[in-house]
């Protein structure tokens, strides 16, 4: 048993932590998230915060303590990631607490490597396993290559000619292959006689207008708009020619713009003809795409010359679409053409199928996508293609010239990413961003959508997505693996049959999957099926299979489970749990296990509990780190985490059984001075309520058993009510400033909960359900009763005072009882804002609510939680400033009335 406790059980600063992780997610150059695209990959400076308190005790000595505090934080500051003085400091640290030998440390989950890359950056002995073979590929040449290839290259009298090797062989070679590829398929994107270069090509895809009579070609456009800067307004206008019932454009620029661009022919899925005006919807949609008479349109060409600023667009012409034909005809000759991969033979054009089930990919939305290589139109497989043909001709050439098979694998594997990585802006899911006049990748999230009006990339252009640009990015990976370290072992296997020997890592620190929140496999095969045919040959134990594996991969998918939830929930668990004990059998008896935990659901998270404590690891400590952009966070419009958990947890010998009335006191005090240790850290909304979680699991997980006094076994699901109810009141008294929650009605309290941990964002409904459970309110009467929630589908929405004017009885008081204080605030923000002045006063008379000071309690503090520019903000600080100005003295007067009508 581990005696002393490390940083990560005793404490972290998670405010410092928190604002750097934050930061570095809008930085590119020199981080590992340029080499390839892997998702939900952790912010380095968390994860070596993580590996650094997870191996460096606590001093007992308060001031130095404090100074430790205060050189973790330097640590954790982006610009020192490379700073030798302070990287070789904490390097020492961890050697004299370790017996001075190099700490063992593991991430079985490694996935993008920012974990065990900063456990090599902190001079561990580091070890990677994943199973997915894109993750494999990432991992050799984050963790691997640069460590063993990037080295100077000296001359004969000692001087480095050459800083590193294998990047500057990455970049000749990338070279190489752009000069070779636009040999043969330069003649397909032609430069314009002035000498500007394309670097798009925007296309919409096309319907026959369903109309009998009318027939037309219809453009699926969401908007027209090509630009829209404050100094540069650049649109596409359709001319409508009734006559030959067709639709042609013209670009219009400035005072020329006449008409909304912004309001184009798509609508929520349904499209309308411009000619005779008749609609499209999706099924109808659906059924051309997959009967295969989708059609599709070049619209505009966007170029660049190398003398002016800025991108200039024209029209696509006859000429382009001649161009175009003449690369789909050239891509024939590779039809049917086969290239092997390991003993296999394949085909060189992707025909793996595409899963019609998955919602995830565009492929489930029944648009008739069947295989990858539908997701590119001709031009783009002919690139994609040529390119790839180059990648492995380079290889044999490198072999040539350095006689070493293994640096050939290397140098060639970085080109494979940096074509792999084009393939994103490559395809015909990839779009045209306005404010920014660059393509933006089909990842734009989690999925693959379908995009009706796409961008082809103009290949040797100096777009976004070209190849120079993408290999500059994959060239930025030796800038961020700058180490001076030992080489990282990679493994590609499953986390629940590792192949390491018991009691061998002195920390295993990890961030499994979350439970449904990303389907990697699933979204991999993307990338998967162009990696097989560029370097499958060179790695053929991990790119042997049709596509990545998916029957063992840890996450919760019903679709692997016959559509049913509760198996697929199940399955996550048992396999999460079977993780988590290898975990255990090969950590080191006095070693921790520190998980990285982040999703909004509660129900993942009780399967998340369930399998750590059945594996006997149980929680020490638990730290919310903010690792999201406040921004990208209010942007998705659901209620994401701006934090991410990381759970620290050590092997114990737990109790048998507990008592939950025993535990219970506690469980309170404990979560109590969690919450105000958060709360002073700055960690607000959704985040607080999950944060709550670890240190509960530390008190109720030391027993394999908690009983309630009639014999009965407590859940984790029932445990979890519990948390939710001392965070809901702990929460409620921060938001109100420690005022009495007594007069404050159920519905009010579940209103003014919402607010400030969701906003304006929808919510699972079974976790609306159980906040309201814990404030004695009922979901369903919310919904069908109250107008205070709007049920769509699994999820719901909080209604604000203008969503709620249909309900003409609001704020009335019914069957004699005042109605809810939050009913009584809508109507008065309404009255107000509709400068009703005579309706608000015989209102607040007759509300039930005139001799009550909570009331401007709760809209002072809705005031505060809501974020600026939102409405219902605007409305609650006019009530309060006319309250202050003519509702005075507590409406007690007829004289307040008087005066608030004649104001």
């Amino acid at each position: 048993m581990k005696k002393d406790k490390c940083l990560i059980e005793d404490f972290i600063p998670i405010k410092e932590i928190s604002k750097e992780s934050a930061r570095e997610k809008s930085i590119r150059h020199g981080h590992i998230s340029t080499l390839h695209i892997w998702w939900a990959r952790r912010p380095l400076v968390a994860s070596r915060a993580a590996v650094f308190a997870s191996l460096v005790k606590t001093p007992e000595n308060k001031e130095k303590k404090e100074e430790l505090t205060k050189f973790l934080i330097e640590l954790c500051k982006w610009e020192n990631s490379n700073n030798k003085q302070i990287i070789n400091k904490a390097r020492k640290l961890i050697l004299e607490n370790n017996n001075g030998k190099p700490p063992k440390v593991l991430d079985c989950f490694a996935g993008g490597g920012s974990i065990p890359l900063e456990a090599l950056r902190l001079g561990c002995e580091t070890y990677a396993l994943d199973l997915n073979p894109v993750a494999y590929l990432i991992l050799l040449c984050t963790l691997v290559y640069p460590q063993k290839y990037g080295k100077p290259v000296y001359d004969e009298k000692g001087f480095a000619k050459i800083q590193n090797r294998l990047a500057h062989d990455v970049e000749k070679w990338g070279k190489w292959v752009l000069e070779e590829a636009k040999k043969e398929i330069g003649k397909f994107y032609p430069n314009e006689p002035d000498g500007s270069v394309p670097v798009a090509y925007l296309w919409a895809r096309t319907v026959k207008c369903p109309n009998p009579s009318c027939g037309a070609e219809i453009p699926l456009i969401r908007q027209y708009w090509l630009c829209k800067k404050e100094n540069k307004k650049v649109s596409l206008k359709p001319i409508v020619n009734q006559k030959e019932k067709r639709v042609d454009f013209k670009i219009v620029e400035g005072k020329e713009i006449d008409f909304n661009p912004s309001e184009g022919t798509m609508k929520k899925g349904t499209a309308t003809c411009l000619v005779c005006g008749n609609t499209a919807d999706g099924k109808y949609i659906r059924k051309e795409s997959q009967e295969g008479r989708m059609g599709q349109r070049m619209t505009t060409v966007v170029l660049t010359h190398p003398k002016k600023k800025g991108k200039i667009y024209r029209l696509a012409t006859q000429k382009d679409a001649e161009v175009f034909e003449k690369a789909k005809k050239e891509l024939e000759k590779y039809r049917g053409k086969k290239i092997k991969v390991g003993k296999h033979e394949i085909s060189l054009i992707p025909d793996e199928p595409m899963n019609k089930d998955d919602p995830t990919t565009v492929a489930g939305r029944g648009y008739g996508f069947s295989v990858w290589s539908d997701l590119f139109n001709p031009r783009q497989l002919l690139s994609i293609i040529t390119f790839l043909l180059k990648v492995r001709e380079a290889k044999e050439k490198i072999l040539e010239e350095e006689g070493d098979e293994e640096y050939a694998k290397a140098v060639v594997s970085y080109l494979a990413l940096a074509l792999s990585r084009a393939t994103n802006r490559m395809c015909s899911l990839a779009y045209w961003f306005i404010p920014g006049e660059k393509i933006q990748p089909a990842f734009g999230r989690q999925a693959l959508p379908m995009v009706w009006d796409y961008v082809e990339l103009g290949v040797f252009g100096d777009a976004s997505g070209s190849w120079d640009t993408n290999l500059h990015d994959v060239l930025n990976i030796f800038e961020a693996t700058k180490l001076e370290s030992s080489i990282g072992k990679i493994m590609q296997g499953n986390a629940t049959s590792q192949p390491f020997q018991s009691n061998f890592f002195d920390a295993v620190v990890t961030d499994p999957p979350y439970y449904d929140a990303i389907m990697y496999s699933d979204l991999s095969d993307f990338f998967y099926v162009w990696l097989k045919r560029s370097v499958g040959d060179l790695y053929p134990d991990q790119f042997s299979t049709l596509l990545t594996p998916k029957s063992p991969e840890i996450v919760q998918s019903p679709l692997r489970h016959g559509k049913d939830k509760e198996k697929a929930k199940k399955w996550y668990e048992e396999q999460m749990t079977k993780a988590f004990q290898e975990c255990s059998r090969v950590l080191k008896d006095n070693g921790y296990l520190v998980v990285v935990f982040a999703h909004k659901s509660t129900t993942a998270w009780e399967t998340f509990i369930n399998s750590l404590l059945d594996s006997d690891l149980i929680p020490v400590s638990s730290w919310p780190i903010q690792t999201e952009m406040q921004t990208r966070v209010r942007a998705r419009g659901t209620a994401s985490l701006a934090s991410s958990f990381f759970i620290t947890c050590k092997k114990f010998e737990r109790e048998e059984e507990g008592y939950f009335n025993d535990i219970k006191e506690e469980l309170e005090k404990k979560v109590k001075q969690k919450l105000e240790e958060f709360w002073k850290q700055g960690i607000r909304g959704a985040d607080f309520f999950i944060s709550a979680i670890g240190p509960a699991v530390e008190v109720f997980g030391r027993y394999k058993k908690v009983r309630k006094l009639s014999g009965e076994e407590v859940s984790v699901a029932e445990f979890l009510d519990l948390v939710r109810q001392i965070v809901t009141d702990y929460s409620l008294r921060k938001i109100l400033h420690e005022g009495s929650l007594g007069e404050i009605d159920e519905i009010t309290r579940f209103y003014i909960l919402w607010r400030w941990a969701y906003n304006n964002n929808e919510i699972l409904f079974d976790d609306a359900r159980k906040l309201a459970q814990a404030l004695g309110a009922e979901a369903d009467q919310l919904i069908h009763k109250r107008d205070i929630l709007l049920k769509k589908g699994d999820k719901v929405k909080l209604l604000g005072p203008k969503e709620r004017v249909k309900d003409k009885d609001l704020g009335e008081p019914k069957s004699g009882m005042p109605a809810p204080m939050i009913d009584v605030i809508h109507k008065v923000c309404l009255l107000n804002w509709d400068n009703k002045r005579k309706e608000l006063g015989e209102f607040i008379k007759n509300s039930g609510y005139s001799d009550d000071e909570t009331i401007w309690t709760v809209a002072q503090a809705l005031s505060e939680i809501l974020p600026e520019g939102d409405e219902e903000k605007r409305m609650i600080q006019a009530l309060l400033v006319s309250k202050s100005t003519a509702i005075s003295n507590r409406f007690k007067t007829q004289r307040t009335l008087t005066s608030f009508k004649s104001e």
